[in-house]
Protein backbone atom coordinates (compact mmCIF):
# COMPACT_ATOMS: atom_id res chain seq x y z
CA UNK A 1 0.00 0.00 0.00
CA UNK A 2 1.25 3.79 -0.66
CA UNK A 3 1.53 6.10 2.18
CA UNK A 4 0.89 9.62 2.08
CA UNK A 5 4.22 11.59 3.01
CA UNK A 6 4.10 14.63 5.66
CA UNK A 7 6.79 16.69 6.34
CA UNK A 8 7.68 15.23 9.13
CA UNK A 9 8.92 11.99 6.90
CA UNK A 10 11.88 14.22 6.65
CA UNK A 11 13.19 12.93 9.99
CA UNK A 12 15.94 10.48 9.64
CA UNK A 13 16.10 8.20 12.65
CA UNK A 14 20.23 8.08 14.33
CA UNK A 15 20.69 11.50 13.36
CA UNK A 16 21.68 14.51 15.25
CA UNK A 17 18.87 15.38 17.97
CA UNK A 18 15.03 16.54 16.74
CA UNK A 19 15.27 20.31 17.78
CA UNK A 20 19.12 20.53 15.55
CA UNK A 21 17.37 18.28 13.12
CA UNK A 22 14.59 21.19 12.47
CA UNK A 23 17.17 23.68 12.36
CA UNK A 24 19.33 22.31 9.92
CA UNK A 25 15.93 21.65 7.86
CA UNK A 26 14.94 25.10 8.19
CA UNK A 27 18.35 26.58 7.45
CA UNK A 28 18.56 24.35 4.32
CA UNK A 29 14.50 25.05 3.47
CA UNK A 30 15.98 28.91 3.44
CA UNK A 31 18.77 28.45 1.56
CA UNK A 32 17.19 26.97 -0.71
CA UNK A 33 14.32 29.54 -1.39
CA UNK A 34 17.25 32.11 -1.87
CA UNK A 35 18.45 30.00 -5.06
CA UNK A 36 14.82 29.32 -6.01
CA UNK A 37 14.25 33.16 -6.24
CA UNK A 38 17.72 33.70 -8.60
CA UNK A 39 17.42 35.36 -11.69
CA UNK A 40 16.50 33.05 -14.95
CA UNK A 41 19.55 31.18 -16.38
CA UNK A 42 21.81 32.14 -19.40
CA UNK A 43 19.87 30.40 -22.44
CA UNK A 44 21.82 27.56 -24.58
CA UNK A 45 20.85 25.83 -27.75
CA UNK A 46 21.58 22.27 -29.28
CA UNK A 47 20.84 21.10 -32.40
CA UNK A 48 18.35 18.35 -33.54
CA UNK A 49 18.14 17.59 -37.30
CA UNK A 50 17.20 21.59 -38.58
CA UNK A 51 15.48 22.36 -35.19
CA UNK A 52 17.00 24.34 -32.24
CA UNK A 53 16.35 23.52 -28.38
CA UNK A 54 16.49 25.64 -26.15
CA UNK A 55 17.84 24.53 -22.09
CA UNK A 56 19.76 26.78 -19.08
CA UNK A 57 22.99 25.07 -18.23
CA UNK A 58 23.21 25.86 -14.85
CA UNK A 59 26.40 25.64 -11.87
CA UNK A 60 29.14 25.74 -14.72
CA UNK A 61 30.33 23.75 -17.55
CA UNK A 62 32.95 21.28 -16.21
CA UNK A 63 31.04 18.51 -15.18
CA UNK A 64 30.35 15.27 -17.09
CA UNK A 65 27.09 14.72 -14.99
CA UNK A 66 24.16 17.06 -14.57
CA UNK A 67 21.21 17.35 -12.88
CA UNK A 68 18.19 16.70 -15.66
CA UNK A 69 15.04 18.34 -15.86
CA UNK A 70 12.37 17.29 -17.91
CA UNK A 71 8.97 19.27 -18.34
CA UNK A 72 5.16 17.93 -18.96
CA UNK A 73 2.78 17.98 -21.41
CA UNK A 74 2.18 21.51 -23.35
CA UNK A 75 4.83 23.25 -20.47
CA UNK A 76 8.59 24.07 -20.59
CA UNK A 77 11.65 24.61 -18.99
CA UNK A 78 10.80 27.43 -16.98
CA UNK A 79 8.29 25.02 -14.40
CA UNK A 80 11.30 24.49 -13.05
CA UNK A 81 12.04 28.36 -11.99
CA UNK A 82 11.96 27.34 -8.58
CA UNK A 83 13.74 24.46 -8.42
CA UNK A 84 16.61 24.49 -10.83
CA UNK A 85 19.15 27.17 -9.23
CA UNK A 86 18.68 25.17 -5.90
CA UNK A 87 20.99 23.24 -6.25
CA UNK A 88 24.44 24.80 -6.25
CA UNK A 89 26.98 21.63 -5.86
CA UNK A 90 25.59 20.80 -9.15
CA UNK A 91 25.54 20.85 -12.41
CA UNK A 92 21.80 21.36 -13.67
CA UNK A 93 20.10 21.13 -16.89
CA UNK A 94 17.07 22.19 -17.91
CA UNK A 95 14.92 22.02 -21.46
CA UNK A 96 12.46 22.97 -23.23
CA UNK A 97 11.29 19.81 -25.18
CA UNK A 98 11.28 20.28 -28.93
CA UNK A 99 7.88 21.88 -30.33
CA UNK A 100 7.96 23.84 -26.47
CA UNK A 101 8.94 27.02 -24.65
CA UNK A 102 11.37 28.78 -26.59
CA UNK A 103 12.69 25.74 -28.49
CA UNK A 104 11.46 24.95 -32.32
CA UNK A 105 8.13 24.02 -33.18
CA UNK A 106 8.36 21.67 -36.60
CA UNK A 107 5.40 19.94 -37.95
CA UNK A 108 6.06 17.01 -37.14
CA UNK A 109 4.74 13.69 -34.90
CA UNK A 110 5.90 14.50 -31.29
CA UNK A 111 6.39 10.79 -29.79
CA UNK A 112 8.10 9.88 -26.53
CA UNK A 113 11.11 8.73 -28.59
CA UNK A 114 11.34 12.35 -30.65
CA UNK A 115 11.44 13.95 -27.13
CA UNK A 116 14.28 11.78 -25.84
CA UNK A 117 16.46 12.60 -28.61
CA UNK A 118 15.96 16.40 -28.48
CA UNK A 119 16.94 15.70 -24.84
CA UNK A 120 20.03 13.64 -26.26
CA UNK A 121 21.08 16.60 -28.16
CA UNK A 122 21.61 18.87 -25.52
CA UNK A 123 23.37 16.30 -23.41
CA UNK A 124 25.54 15.93 -26.85
CA UNK A 125 26.02 19.21 -26.95
CA UNK A 126 26.66 20.27 -23.18
CA UNK A 127 29.14 17.11 -23.27
CA UNK A 128 27.19 15.46 -20.31
CA UNK A 129 28.07 12.04 -20.07
CA UNK A 130 25.78 10.71 -17.53
CA UNK A 131 22.96 12.53 -15.64
CA UNK A 132 19.63 12.12 -13.16
CA UNK A 133 16.54 12.41 -14.91
CA UNK A 134 13.60 14.28 -13.24
CA UNK A 135 10.68 14.16 -15.34
CA UNK A 136 7.23 15.51 -14.60
CA UNK A 137 4.04 14.52 -16.12
CA UNK A 138 4.73 12.95 -19.58
CA UNK A 139 8.83 14.40 -19.04
CA UNK A 140 8.38 10.50 -17.09
CA UNK A 141 7.65 8.72 -20.76
CA UNK A 142 10.02 10.73 -22.21
CA UNK A 143 12.51 10.31 -19.51
CA UNK A 144 11.85 6.35 -19.80
CA UNK A 145 12.50 6.46 -23.63
CA UNK A 146 15.63 8.30 -22.88
CA UNK A 147 16.55 5.37 -20.30
CA UNK A 148 16.02 2.87 -23.14
CA UNK A 149 17.75 4.35 -26.28
CA UNK A 150 21.03 5.28 -24.08
CA UNK A 151 21.20 3.48 -20.36
CA UNK A 152 24.32 3.97 -20.08
CA UNK A 153 23.92 7.90 -19.94
CA UNK A 154 21.30 7.41 -16.81
CA UNK A 155 22.73 7.67 -13.29
CA UNK A 156 18.73 7.58 -11.82
CA UNK A 157 15.37 8.38 -12.51
CA UNK A 158 13.22 11.08 -10.68
CA UNK A 159 8.96 10.80 -11.63
CA UNK A 160 7.17 13.56 -10.40
CA UNK A 161 3.30 13.08 -10.78
CA UNK A 162 3.74 10.97 -14.07
CA UNK A 163 3.05 7.59 -15.37
CA UNK A 164 5.47 4.41 -15.72
CA UNK A 165 2.05 3.16 -17.03
CA UNK A 166 -1.21 3.68 -19.30
CA UNK A 167 -3.23 6.61 -18.48
CA UNK A 168 -5.77 4.70 -19.69
CA UNK A 169 -6.88 1.34 -22.39
CA UNK A 170 -6.33 2.33 -25.46
CA UNK A 171 -9.56 3.18 -26.60
CA UNK A 172 -10.51 5.19 -23.65
CA UNK A 173 -7.43 7.11 -24.82
CA UNK A 174 -8.23 7.83 -28.40
CA UNK A 175 -11.73 8.74 -27.14
CA UNK A 176 -10.00 11.69 -24.74
CA UNK A 177 -7.81 12.77 -27.60
CA UNK A 178 -11.04 12.95 -30.72
CA UNK A 179 -12.19 15.90 -29.58
CA UNK A 180 -8.80 17.66 -29.04
CA UNK A 181 -8.15 16.99 -33.28
CA UNK A 182 -11.40 18.32 -33.45
CA UNK A 183 -11.34 21.22 -31.81
CA UNK A 184 -8.41 21.88 -29.92
CA UNK A 185 -9.09 25.40 -28.59
CA UNK A 186 -12.22 24.38 -26.72
CA UNK A 187 -11.00 20.57 -25.22
CA UNK A 188 -7.79 21.41 -24.62
CA UNK A 189 -8.52 24.86 -22.58
CA UNK A 190 -11.13 22.56 -20.75
CA UNK A 191 -8.71 20.05 -19.88
CA UNK A 192 -5.94 22.40 -18.51
CA UNK A 193 -8.69 24.09 -16.73
CA UNK A 194 -9.35 20.69 -15.18
CA UNK A 195 -5.37 19.88 -14.29
CA UNK A 196 -5.14 23.28 -12.42
CA UNK A 197 -8.50 22.89 -10.24
CA UNK A 198 -6.44 21.94 -7.12
CA UNK A 199 -3.98 24.77 -7.49
CA UNK A 200 -3.76 27.28 -4.56
CA UNK A 201 -2.11 30.22 -5.83
CA UNK A 202 -3.66 32.57 -8.46
CA UNK A 203 -0.74 33.59 -9.60
CA UNK A 204 1.10 29.91 -10.66
CA UNK A 205 -2.58 29.43 -11.76
CA UNK A 206 -1.80 31.93 -14.63
CA UNK A 207 1.27 31.10 -15.45
CA UNK A 208 0.75 27.43 -16.23
CA UNK A 209 -2.38 27.79 -17.63
CA UNK A 210 -0.98 30.89 -20.28
CA UNK A 211 2.09 28.67 -20.76
CA UNK A 212 0.09 25.11 -21.82
CA UNK A 213 -1.92 27.23 -23.91
CA UNK A 214 1.11 28.89 -25.74
CA UNK A 215 1.88 25.31 -27.24
CA UNK A 216 1.12 24.96 -30.62
CA UNK A 217 -2.07 22.70 -31.12
CA UNK A 218 -0.36 20.29 -33.27
CA UNK A 219 2.18 19.57 -30.83
CA UNK A 220 -0.17 19.24 -28.06
CA UNK A 221 -2.19 16.50 -29.92
CA UNK A 222 0.44 14.77 -31.35
CA UNK A 223 2.02 14.67 -28.32
CA UNK A 224 -0.89 12.82 -26.53
CA UNK A 225 -0.46 10.23 -29.45
CA UNK A 226 2.27 9.70 -28.39
CA UNK A 227 1.48 9.01 -24.94
CA UNK A 228 -1.05 6.32 -26.31
CA UNK A 229 1.29 4.67 -28.14
CA UNK A 230 1.57 1.14 -26.33
CA UNK A 231 4.93 0.75 -27.73
CA UNK A 232 6.49 2.59 -25.15
CA UNK A 233 4.18 0.94 -21.84
CA UNK A 234 6.85 -2.11 -21.78
CA UNK A 235 7.44 -3.93 -18.90
CA UNK A 236 10.66 -3.82 -19.52
CA UNK A 237 13.16 -2.81 -16.54
CA UNK A 238 14.71 0.40 -14.98
CA UNK A 239 17.87 -0.89 -13.10
CA UNK A 240 18.81 2.54 -11.78
CA UNK A 241 17.61 4.42 -8.40
CA UNK A 242 14.22 5.92 -8.95
CA UNK A 243 12.47 8.25 -6.80
CA UNK A 244 8.93 8.71 -7.36
CA UNK A 245 6.81 11.46 -5.92
CA UNK A 246 2.92 11.44 -6.54
CA UNK A 247 -0.07 13.62 -5.64
CA UNK A 248 -2.59 12.04 -3.47
CA UNK A 249 -5.67 12.91 -6.22
CA UNK A 250 -3.74 11.80 -9.26
CA UNK A 251 -2.83 8.88 -10.28
CA UNK A 252 -1.20 7.32 -6.86
CA UNK A 253 -4.60 7.69 -5.81
CA UNK A 254 -4.99 3.93 -7.04
CA UNK A 255 -3.79 1.73 -4.39
CA UNK A 256 -1.96 -0.37 -7.23
CA UNK A 257 0.40 2.58 -8.35
CA UNK A 258 3.50 1.51 -5.91
CA UNK A 259 2.94 -2.25 -6.88
CA UNK A 260 2.81 -1.57 -10.48
CA UNK A 261 5.56 0.70 -10.21
CA UNK A 262 8.04 -1.33 -8.01
CA UNK A 263 7.31 -4.63 -10.98
CA UNK A 264 9.10 -2.42 -13.41
CA UNK A 265 11.62 -0.07 -10.72
CA UNK A 266 12.97 -2.40 -7.95
CA UNK A 267 14.98 0.28 -6.39
CA UNK A 268 12.24 2.32 -6.23
CA UNK A 269 11.47 4.52 -3.36
CA UNK A 270 8.14 5.95 -4.00
CA UNK A 271 5.81 8.28 -1.88
CA UNK A 272 2.33 10.39 -1.88
CA UNK A 273 2.18 13.92 -1.12
CA UNK A 274 -0.86 15.25 0.72
CA UNK A 275 -1.87 19.11 -0.40
CA UNK A 276 -0.14 19.34 -3.87
CA UNK A 277 -1.82 19.76 -7.18
CA UNK A 278 -0.19 17.73 -9.82
CA UNK A 279 2.55 20.79 -10.59
CA UNK A 280 4.20 19.47 -7.38
CA UNK A 281 7.50 20.95 -7.86
CA UNK A 282 5.64 24.20 -7.95
CA UNK A 283 3.33 24.08 -4.71
CA UNK A 284 6.11 22.71 -2.45
CA UNK A 285 9.42 23.78 -4.24
CA UNK A 286 11.43 23.81 -0.96
CA UNK A 287 9.88 20.53 0.19
CA UNK A 288 10.53 19.48 -3.48
CA UNK A 289 14.21 20.31 -3.80
CA UNK A 290 15.29 18.81 -0.36
CA UNK A 291 13.41 15.55 -1.22
CA UNK A 292 15.64 15.84 -4.71
CA UNK A 293 18.83 16.09 -2.87
CA UNK A 294 18.02 13.37 -0.29
CA UNK A 295 17.58 11.04 -3.11
CA UNK A 296 20.59 11.96 -4.83
CA UNK A 297 22.99 12.47 -1.87
CA UNK A 298 21.72 8.89 -0.29
CA UNK A 299 22.26 7.27 -3.55
CA UNK A 300 25.66 8.94 -4.37
CA UNK A 301 24.72 9.23 -8.15
CA UNK A 302 26.48 12.89 -8.28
Amino acid sequence: MFRVVSWSDLYRPGGLPLKNRLITIAIFIFTLGIFSYAQTPKSHWAKLDKSMIHYYDIGGSKSKNALVFIHGWTCSANFWKDNYNAFPGYRVIALDLIGHGQSDRPKAEYSMEYFAKSVEAVLKKAKIDEAVLVGHSMGTPVARQFYRLYPDQVLGLVIVDGPLRPFAPKAMMESFIAPMRTNYKEAGTKMIDGMLKPVKEEAEKKFIRDAMLATPDYVAVSAMDGMADDKIWGDDKINVPVLAIMAAGGMAANSKTEENYRGIASDLDFQVWADVSHFIMMDAPARFNLMLKGFIDRKKLL
